[in-house]
């Protein structure tokens, strides 16, 4: 009897054991698993955080700002060409739409012609801060965010190299198919395309009450501060319009520096809040082109009046 008892005994030190060690082989793969997804999860998280910084710095690097130290300068004490583009495509009969081919010989003046194109940024310097630029400086600004900005003109522009600000009506984003997409608007903004405000709703600013010009200038800045990971700084007004209301709505805002339609070159005089521009449409020749971008004073003799001052410039 004590025999069998030892013998049953031992067999169940032996099963014990053998459960045991199977216990522990079975969590020991467990504890391995799950610090080999610990630790893929690490690195997945690593990459995705580096990239997201990588993201942000090129965001950065493309807005900073050009020392120009280099060939014939100006400050502000003079004016600078700022062309205002709409839609680059062709349209019978609607001068807003520049053909692509006529956009392109425009760009290839620009440079073959020694133009230096200006970010913002560069001619918000050159205006507040006196920071020289070259004496053939333009900035170039497309208003409302067509579609054809990103399949006609930014290829040009990438082309060429140049700068240049697309000025968007963010209601429209995603959500009318003759505009720009969210995604697209990342790829320019990543590509040295500036990315800046024109209301939410391309809204006739003058004849809104200053609550409700302060809403859609807070609104459409904050949905592309969100969207695009950077601050907006600047705004064309739609239609070009605006009176002392919206000059204070844009300071309050947090604007910088606003455009119209005013025709003429940009010049710190007119107000950092209600600078000129110069239109570009599709019913002017090369030569006109030239000579809008050339001549200072190429819109007097077509000029019946000043332009009014805003108060509060």
């Amino acid at each position: 009897m004590n025999r069998k008892y030892k013998k049953l005994t031992l067999l169940m030190v032996i099963v014990l054991m053998m459960g045991v060690l199977s216990y522990n082989f079975i969590n020991g793969r467990k504890a391995k698993s799950h610090s080999e997804k610990t630790t893929k999860q690490q690195v997945s998280n690593t990459k995705e955080s580096s990239t997201v910084k990588n993201k942000n710095e090129t965001a950065e690097n493309n807005e900073k700002d050009r020392e120009f130290k280099d060939g014939i300068l100006k400050y502000n004490d003079k004016s600078v060409p700022v062309i205002m583009y709409h839609s680059i495509d062709y349209e019978a009969g609607n001068e807003l739409r520049v053909p692509k081919e006529k956009f392109r010989e425009q760009m290839k003046y620009l440079k073959d012609n020694g133009y230096t194109t200006l970010t913002l940024g560069e001619l918000y310097n050159f205006m507040f801060n006196n920071k020289p630029v070259p004496e053939k400086s333009v900035v170039l600004t497309f208003d409302d965010g067509y579609k054809d900005n990103y399949e006609n003109a930014y290829p040009v522009l990438k082309e060429f190299g140049f700068k240049a600000t697309v000025f968007i009506i963010t209601n429209c984003i995603d959500k009318d198919k003759g505009f720009l997409t969210s995604a697209q608007l990342k790829e320019m903004q990543h590509n040295g395309i500036d990315i800046e405000s024109h209301t939410l709703n391309h809204d006739k600013l003058n004849e809104l009450p200053y609550d409700k010009q302060l809403e859609t200038l807070k609104g459409s800045k904050e949905f592309l501060e969100k969207l695009l990971n950077k601050k907006v700084k600047y705004i064309g007004y739609p239609y070009g319009k605006c009176n002392n209301d919206t000059v204070k709505a844009a300071k309050d805002a947090g604007y910088v520096m606003a455009f119209t339609t005013e025709s003429g070159w940009s010049n710190k005089n007119q107000g950092i809040y209600t600078l000129n521009r110069v239109y570009v449409s599709a019913n002017h020749d090369m030569k006109e082109f030239e000579r809008r971008i050339s001549n200072l004073n190429y819109n007097v003799s077509t000029t019946t009046s000043s332009k009014k001052k805003v108060k509060g410039q």
